[in-house]
C-alpha cells in the first residue's frame, strides 16, 4: 500500500523506486501483489502517465487511512515510555459518578494530563461498541461472563432514615419492621424485596412505599428530606451518615452487596490511557473500599 501510495503521489513508478530506496522491478511487484489482493487493476500504466483506474480511486484513500494507522501503531510500540495520552469516554451512573468517579478522574488526569475525559452518567446499561464507549463501571450482582471487565471494588448498602423521619416512625428493630414503614426503593434493584444475610441466615422482606426512583441520587435527596426510610450505596449515604444528617438502621443485617466492575470491549490492543485509567481505578477503589470506614 506504501508502493502504491507513493507512486500516485510522484507520478511514476521510477520516482517511488528512488523514494523508497527499492528497485523499479519490486516496485512493479509490489502493485502487481496489491491488485492481485484486491482484485481488480489499480492503475492504468503508459509510457508516459500513470493514472487511477476506478477501483485505484476507491483504493488511495483508504490506502492512506491504513497506513495513517501503522504509523500511530509504530509510534506506539516504538515510543512506550511516552506519556499516556488520547480521549476517553465512560460511562458510570449518576450515584457512583457524582459520589466516587468524579473526584477520581480528576487525580487521574492530574497525573496524566495528556488525557482527556468524556463522562457519560447513564443510569441504564449501555452498548460499549454501539455507543462508543471505552470503559463502563457496572455495579452488579452478578457480571455477564461474557462481558469482559476487571472487578474494582465491593457495594454494599446500608438501611437509613433522617432525624426528622425516626422523630415521627418507631426505629425498627427487625428486618421484618420495614414492612411497616414507608420504603423509598430503586425501579431496578430491590424495588418489591429487600434481602438480607442476619446472624448467617438470609432473610427477605417485602417492602413498599410511596416514591421509587432509577436512580440512588434521587433516593438520597427524598430520604435526606424525611419521605422514608431507604436502602442506599454505602459509597453515597456514608458521610451523610457520619455527619448525623441520616441514621443507620438495622446494623446487624447485612442488605445484599454487589460488585463494581470496569467493563471493556476488548483486551487486544489497548490504548496505554485506558490501561494506565484501569490501573488507576484498580488501586483507586481496592476490594474493601475506603468509604465504609467508620459505618
Amino acid at each position: 500500500m506504501r508502493v502504491f501510495v507513493t507512486v500516485v503521489d510522484l507520478g511514476s513508478q521510477s520516482a517511488a523506486a528512488d523514494q523508497l530506496d527499492l528497485s523499479r522491478p519490486v516496485v512493479s511487484r509490489y502493485l502487481a501483489e496489491l491488485e492481485d489482493w484486491v482484485g481488480a487493476r489499480l492503475m492504468h500504466r503508459t509510457t508516459r502517465k500513470l493514472s487511477l483506474t476506478a477501483a485505484g480511486s476507491e483504493m488511495l484513500p483508504r490506502c492512506r487511512q491504513m497506513l495513517e494507522l501503522c504509523n500511530d501503531m509504530q509510534s506506539a510500540v516504538s515510543e512506550p515510555d511516552e506519556s499516556p495520552r488520547g480521549q476517553l469516554r465512560l460511562s458510570v451512573s449518576s450515584s457512583f459518578g457524582q459520589a466516587q468517579l468524579a473526584d477520581a478522574v480528576a487525580e487521574f488526569v492530574k497525573r496524566y494530563p495528556l488525557v482527556s475525559i468524556d463522562m457519560q452518567m447513564l443510569d441504564r446499561t449501555v452498548n460499549l461498541v454501539d455507543e462508543r464507549i471505552d470503559l463502563a463501571i457496572r455495579t452488579s450482582f452478578e457480571l455477564d461472563p461474557n462481558l469482559i471487565a476487571r472487578k474494582l471494588t465491593l457495594c454494599r448498602s446500608v438501611i437509613c432514615a433522617s432525624p426528622a423521619y425516626l422523630l415521627e416512625h418507631a426505629h425498627p428493630q427487625h428486618v421484618h419492621d420495614l414492612a411497616e414503614h414507608n420504603c423509598l426503593t430503586h425501579s431496578y434493584f430491590g424495588k418489591s424485596l429487600w434481602h438480607f444475610t442476619e446472624k448467617g441466615e438470609p432473610v427477605s422482606v417485602a417492602v413498599q412505599g410511596n416514591i421509587s426512583a432509577n436512580e440512588a441520587t434521587t433516593l438520597l435527596r427524598v430520604t435526606l428530606a424525611g419521605a422514608g426510610v431507604a436502602r442506599l450505596p454505602s459509597y453515597q449515604a456514608g458521610d451523610y451518615i457520619r455527619s448525623g444528617e441520616l441514621i443507620r438502621l438495622l446494623p446487624e443485617a447485612e442488605p445484599q452487596q454487589m460488585n463494581v466492575y470496569a467493563v471493556f470491549a476488548s483486551r487486544k490492543h489497548m490504548p496505554s490511557a485506558l490501561r494506565s485509567l484501569l490501573d488507576f481505578l484498580v488501586l483507586r477503589f481496592p476490594e474493601e473500599p475506603v468509604w465504609d470506614i467508620g459505618l
